[in-house]
Parts: structure tokens; sequence; C-alpha cells
């Protein structure tokens, strides 16, 4: 049987008091897009940190090609958030003294990759993600979607395996929401990168190919109505 791109096993996670995950779990396979879904303090967020390297979980593992993250030295686990994972936040996260090209561009230098060839691809990213008239403009000079559509070139320039996408279209109006997630399933699947997405919206999460339910620190899959 082939190995999971990704493995969340019986994840449990406190935050003083405050039990996030109680048991938590998640496959996620290559290509595939999973909508992570559930009321608001649920611990969806937590999961997806959890499962991204972010947050270390208190009792159970993270699989990634069948290697525990808690193995791994932190410079591998760096290292692979640096290259096989790639982020989009809701508000985009970008470092606001740097151009857009340039944001688009730090995770190729941060890898040793020298600044024109990492900026000519960075330039290939934003045209993608049709912000190419972005590049020279501040985080602060550009709407709420063209800012999400630079993080997520960011995001997609190293060409991850798994995207991790929290809340990616909650700041943004509809018609915003609807593009910014239209090109970032469109690219995914032409990448053939891996999506986990954390929503609470049911038109966001009708690009998924399926969805993952967390209440109360634990998940479950929705039946399926044939």
């Amino acid at each position: 049987m082939e190995t999971p791109l990704l493995q969340g096993l019986g994840l449990h996670k406190a935050f003083g008091p405050d039990q996030a995950l109680a048991g938590a779990g998640l496959t996620l396979e290559a290509g595939e897009i999973v909508a992570i879904m559930g009321p608001s303090g649920s611990g969806k967020s937590t999961l997806l940190h959890c499962l991204s390297g972010i947050v270390r979980p208190d009792e159970g593992q993270v699989l990634f090609r069948g290697r525990a993250l808690s193995n791994m030295p932190d410079a591998e686990r760096s290292a692979l958030r640096r290259t096989e994972f790639g982020f989009v936040f809701q508000f985009g996260q970008l470092v606001p003294e740097l151009t857009c090209l340039e944001n688009v561009a730090l995770p190729l230098r941060l890898g040793g990759i020298k600044r024109r060839p990492a900026e000519r691809l960075a330039r290939d990213w934003l045209d993608r993600l049709e912000v190419g008239d972005s590049d020279d403009s501040l985080p602060g000079q550009i709407s709420g979607g063209e800012s999400q559509r630079v993080a997520m070139a960011r995001a997609l320039i190293t060409e991850p395996s798994v995207i991790f996408a929290d809340e990616p279209t909650g700041a943004l109006d509809t018609l915003s929401g609807e593009l910014v997630m239209g090109l970032l399933s469109k690219t995914a699947k032409q990448t053939n990168a891996a999506i986990v997405l954390v929503t609470h919206e049911p038109r966001v999460a009708a690009y998924s190919d399926r969805e993952i339910i967390v209440r109360d620190g634990r998940t479950r899959e929705p039946a399926v109505i044939r």
C-alpha cells in the first residue's frame, strides 16, 4: 500500500486548561484538497498548525511521507517548511517593507538562490496569479485580493507538496474570494500540490475533494449521501 503524503494520528494539544485537540486525525494524499471545517474554537487552526509542524502536539504523531516530524532535527523540519510546505494565511502576512516581487522571491532567497534567478521566477508566478503589475508595489499599496494572490505566489514558488491555507478568503469580499480560490485550486492541480484548507464557509469548502469536520477537538468525515 502506498504511503500517504501526510498523516496526523491521534493528535492532542492543550493550551493551559483549554483542550484544543483531543485525538484529531487526518490523512492527505498527493494532489488532494481537503477542507477542515467546524465552528469557531473547535480546533481547526490548531490542527493545521500541528500538521504543518508549526506547533508540536502534546500527544500523537504527524507523518510526512511516512516520517515523523517529531523525529526530524530542527534544521530539517525548518527546511521542510521552507521547501515542501507552502503557507497562505487569512491576512497574507507579507513582509510590509519588501515589494511584492521580493516577498514572492523570499523563500528562494532563504534557500540560497541568487537574487536575479529568484526574482525572475517570482515574476513568472505573479503573472500566473494575475498580479504581475504589482511586482514593484509594497503590500500596503495593493488590494486585499491582490495581496492574497501575492501570498499564494510566495507559497507556490518552491512548488511544495502541501499548501496549508488558513481561512485564505476570510478577509475578502465574495468576488475576490472566489477569484483567489479558483486560482489556488487550479494552480495546485497543475503542480500536483495537496491543499489543507481551513474554512468555515461552505462556498470555499466546495473547492475541496472532501471535508473533515472538527468539533470539540475531534475529527470526523461527514456521511456521503448517495
